[in-house]
């Protein structure tokens, strides 16, 4: 049947303003339970997820404690990799028992290669994180915290480099052609450069869907699904005259960005990715929401953008 990269989003598996544990766990359960049904129907999964409020919850409980040094930020992308992945982990592989399935689930920690001469280690535009009031984001600042204005309040902003290689990609494509089930670049990867043959974290994130665009290419991946919280890509969204897309091209979809239909932190980096990985090969990608993953595999539901 063929290979799915599944990229899911972090917004989707976790609310970052109402959002608990159990309610987390509640989301991976049921996105476990469509990833099971595309495993039942014969494709091999490759995983990757976002890690947005998970990242920020860290980030604020470093800020709020007070009692321990605040780890650098790769570290606390990394933390999230096992966090998340713990969870998938587990739920997938309950669920592939329960239906008797005999295959494995593992989560990979993994490094994605950027350049350190990118432009947004200079000038950081990435908001990640929670919103804070002015009289906090003023202390954060004093203390050599970026943050700018972001709709409802101030926000950390860090460097966004684009994502060249993933350094663990052999083992991925090793575990993935001996059958597992992998979990892999979760959060986008965690940001590491290259300095005379040595590998160094560095203070960024990467975008999820971009880096879930070179593993899919990687692995050999036909379908680039990408879930999130919405069920497909929409013109004008959330005017009166919406209208959502069932089917594009690589063409019209850019075309489509060039007109500012997608939203720049949301839907325009799925767009991209999506793009990215049907130019370098892949046969299409789809974006759809977390409880049409099937659906979405079928045709019955989501965006889907061919060459």
């Amino acid at each position: 049947m063929g290979t799915i990269m599944i990229a899911i989003g972090g917004n989707a598996i976790l609310n970052p303003e109402k959002g608990n544990p159990q309610e987390q766990q509640r989301l991976i359960d049921n996105t476990a339970g469509e990833i099971v049904e595309i495993i039942r129907k014969g494709y091999d999964v490759v995983l990757t997820h976002g890690n947005g409020p998970q990242i920020g919850n860290i980030l604020a409980m470093q800020e709020e404690c007070g009692l321990v040094h605040p780890q650098p930020l790769d570290v606390c992308g990394a933390q999230t990799q096992g966090l998340i992945g713990y969870l998938l982990q587990q739920s997938i592989g309950n669920r592939l028992k329960e239906k008797r399935i005999n295959k494995q689930v593992v989560t990979l920690l993994t490094q994605v290669l950027v350049d350190d001469s990118c432009v947004s280690f200079e000038n950081p535009t990435k908001p990640i994180g929670l919103y804070y009031p002015e009289f906090k984001a003023r202390k954060m600042i004093e203390n050599g915290i970026r943050m700018i204005m972001d709709k409802k309040g101030y926000r950390r902003v860090v460097a966004s480099p684009m994502p060249k290689k993933i350094v663990e990609e052999e083992a991925i494509k090793d575990l993935v052609h001996s059958g597992i089930i992998v979990i892999a670049a979760g959060g986008g990867g965690i940001p590491v450069v290259r300095r005379n043959d040595i590998l160094a974290g560095v203070e960024a994130v990467v975008d999820k869907d971009l880096t879930g665009s070179l593993l899919a290419n990687a692995v050999g991946a036909e379908t680039f699904l990408i879930l999130t919280d919405v069920e497909k890509a929409a013109l004008f969204y959330g005017k009166k005259n919406q209208v959502d897309i069932d089917e594009m091209t690589v063409s019209e979809a850019e075309r489509y960005i060039k007109e500012g239909h997608f939203g720049k932190g949301s839907m325009e980096p799925k767009i991209l990715a999506a793009v990215q990985f049907v130019r370098s090969g892949g046969k299409h990608a789809i974006i759809s929401s977390l409880d049409k993953a099937l659906q979405a595999i079928e045709g019955r539901a989501g965006t889907k953008i061919t060459a």
